[in-house]
């Protein structure tokens, strides 16, 4: 009898589709208007690592870079993310130019620094005053935790 080699056997559609998905890919992307944010937004960070939900890190100004905005905008479901959190303060733009270039849920949050005015309602009213068509969600004032547990209720519905 001669040699027996084995059979190959083609992957099904669906085992080829796993097999190029990304298992580290975040899930969430956490990004603020400037680096000055970075401790309060590390908050929803630690929340997600909490709960083994994969996110991203980013700064990005609304004012100072919005091609970089939109273009982290369009692209997000592209690479896999599934949720957008965006902290920022004073004019709090961020949000809202983030939801204006995606379809995913965007989950704004407003913070306070040494600008804002009234105790940080300026940001507030910035995200919760959103044009129709373009919806922002808003977690409470320096509340990104909340943003991370709104972003893995969103996940898991």
């Amino acid at each position: 009898m001669g040699d027996v080699s084995p059979i190959s056997t083609p992957l099904t559609e669906v085992e080829s589709t796993l097999t190029e998905i990304d298992v580290n890919a975040p899930l969430v992307g956490i990004v603020m208007g400037s680096k000055s944010d970075m401790e309060a937004m590390e908050k929803a960070a630690a929340e997600l690592q909490e709960r083994d939900i994969m996110h991203e890190l980013r700064v990005m100004s609304a004012h100072r870079e919005p091609d970089m905005v939109a273009e982290y905008a369009k692209n997000a479901k592209m690479r896999g993310l599934r949720v957008i959190i965006a902290g920022a303060g004073i004019s709090a733009a961020l949000p809202g130019a983030v939801a204006a270039h995606t379809d995913l849920p965007v989950i704004g949050v407003p913070l306070t620094s040494r600008l804002s005015a009234a105790g940080g309602l300026d940001a507030i009213l910035s995200i919760v005053q959103m044009p129709p068509g373009v919806p922002v969600a808003c977690v409470g004032l320096d509340n990104p935790r909340n943003a991370a547990i709104l972003a893995a209720r969103i996940l898991a519905a």
